[in-house]
């Protein structure tokens, strides 16, 4: 468990699915695509297996006791970790993407000794890719119709590109 000011960064649990119906029902980024869900008994399965997964965590806003979206951390290999995040659009413009992936990277770096964390992220989601700049990362890469979540309405895949951000241990400030 990690506290922020404003956020309490845990694991998930089963009484998130409400709240995690409320982002997973309407992806607004293809990527989240494959995650949609759309049925409260799709969302109590999510959160159960989220809750099993040491991948994903739950953003609550304290405030409020509110699950506002989540996180994940992906251990690859050579100390590499792979950071991402997906919130409700209710609350974004607030500061608690920054706040909450400022606060895991930091973790990250201090307590799983990450020596790099990496992160791609959708070439028109500028709110991503500002993001990553604002929390140091580096922009490493744009890979030109890299990857397919969705296909166009003739059946093709809807071929998307993508920016590859990352930064070292050694460069944080």
């Amino acid at each position: 468990m990690i506290k922020t000011e404003r956020l309490l960064i845990r694991r998930f649990n089963e009484n998130d699915a409400n709240d995690l119906l409320e982002y997973l029902a309407k992806p607004r980024v293809d990527c989240f695509v494959p995650e949609k869900i759309t049925t409260l008994e799709e969302a109590v399965a999510e959160a159960k297996k989220r809750a099993d997964d040491d991948v994903f965590y739950a953003v609550e806003l304290v405030c409020e006791m509110k699950l506002i979206g989540n996180l994940y951390l992906q251990k690859g290999e050579y100390g590499t970790y792979d950071l991402g995040w997906n919130f409700n659009e209710k609350y974004e413009g607030k500061g608690y993407a920054y706040e909450s992936a400022k606060a895991l990277m930091d973790y990250a770096f201090d307590v799983l000794n990450a020596r790099r964390i990496v992160a791609y992220t959708a070439d028109y989601n500028m709110r991503s890719n500002k993001l990553l700049e604002k929390l140091g990362m580096r922009k490493e890469g744009h890979f030109i119709e890299t990857i397919s979540f969705v296909n166009n309405p003739d059946g093709s895949p809807k071929w998307e590109s993508a920016n590859f951000y990352a930064i070292l241990a050694k460069e944080r400030k």
